[in-house]
């Protein structure tokens, strides 16, 4: 599902909503996730999962087109852990 998609069906759930309530709704909780994870933190949505950085370790990579020896900094990356809820409706 696209971002668009999701503003589709959340408009057809609450026709009383315009688009550009549910765009901008849409846009507040991805912005508070994002938020929320650059201060480091974690966000737990009860039933679906948890959305977390994972720190990555500064390395030695190499350039694929000429083989040449680069430096990779080290960076947090996001992680997602499904709750039990989702891992149990996916393995049914």
């Amino acid at each position: 599902m696209i971002r668009s998609e999701l503003v589709a069906r959340l408009h057809e759930a609450n026709p009383d909503l315009g688009t550009q309530e549910i765009e901008r709704i849409v846009t507040l909780v991805f912005d508070a996730i994002v938020d929320k994870l650059a201060a480091g933190g974690r966000v737990e949505l009860r039933g679906f999962g948890t959305f977390s950085t994972r720190a990555r370790a500064a390395r030695q990579g190499r350039n694929p087109r000429t083989g040449d020896a680069v430096e990779v900094d080290a960076k947090r990356v996001p992680y997602f852990k499904p709750g039990k809820d989702m891992r149990t409706r996916l393995n049914v």
